[in-house]
């Protein structure tokens, strides 16, 4: 027993001499994170989200951010394919996909994604018109995500989306634009109030055609707008000899008989 006890506390004693002698680190990688493992300076591995121990003397892990993130390019002048210059600034969201390299094959994978956005907005800004530019903003940003997102696999990334958030105009320009599209939605107007008065007037035509077919019809119609109005007597234009009508309830007013003279 007591050499037992003997043994024990000597294996205690060399675990604790190879610590001091052979540093031992822990390290943890948290689940939004990956590790990238170096020994002597040259990578080693990528490790997963868990806790380890590594010889600091020799190895150390950095850690690397894979949550999605968000690159924001601000208003820059770009020339469209008619000659006009325009401001588009855009937004790109995108994640690490491959740390290793994102990290070790690029200087700054976040500039490296900037520069590559700006040079796609100028090559498909420089292809379009305005007016297919401003009423295809969708299909813009399509393109725009299906122009980088190879490139951004050569970064070690993942291109979620990349959107544009503003189309702006130079002052002048701006005016200009805005008294076209004025003009358009007037006329748009216009069109649609002729379509109306049209429509309108076919339908009186068709009305007007079926009363010459049919004369009772214009009584009856007569009939119903005095049954809508709200007047108490109706005077109808018929022949003379004719009694007004009037609204339930009403006495009518009939005309005193006139008594024939007597003969003498």
């Amino acid at each position: 027993m007591v050499e037992l006890l003997w043994v024990v506390v000597l294996v205690a004693v060399l675990l604790l001499v190879a610590v001091k002698v052979v540093p031992i680190k822990r390290v943890i990688v948290y689940e939004y994170q990956k590790g990238l493992k170096y020994t002597r300076g040259r990578y080693a591995a990528t490790l997963n989200a868990g806790q380890y121990w590594i010889l600091s003397t020799f190895s150390s892990v950095v850690p690397v951010d894979i949550r999605p993130q968000f690159v924001t390019i601000q208003g820059q002048d770009v020339l469209s394919a008619d000659g006009v210059t325009l401001k588009v600034s855009l937004a790109a969201e995108f994640q690490v996909a491959d740390p290793n390299i994102a990290v070790n094959k690029n200087a700054n994978f976040q500039n490296s994604l900037y520069l590559t956005l700006q040079m796609a907005v100028r090559e498909i800004v420089g292809k379009e018109k305005i007016d297919t530019l401003i009423e295809n903003r969708a299909g813009f940003s399509s393109k725009l995500t299906e122009l980088t997102s190879g490139k951004a696999t050569e970064f070690g990334l993942k291109l979620i989306s990349a959107d544009i958030k503003d189309i702006m105009f130079p002052g002048e320009k701006k005016k200009a634009f805005a008294q076209v599209v004025k003009a358009q939605k007037d006329g748009q107007a216009a069109l649609e109030k002729a379509r109306g008065e049209t429509a309108a007037l076919r339908s009186l035509a068709n009305a007007a055609r079926m009363m010459d077919d049919n004369p009772n019809l214009l009584q009856l119609r007569a009939l119903q707008a005095f049954a809508d109005s709200g007047g108490n007597t109706l005077v109808l234009g018929l022949p003379n000899g004719s009694i007004p009508l009037v609204n339930r309830g009403e006495k009518a007013s009939v005309p005193p008989r006139k008594e024939p003279k007597a003969e003498d």
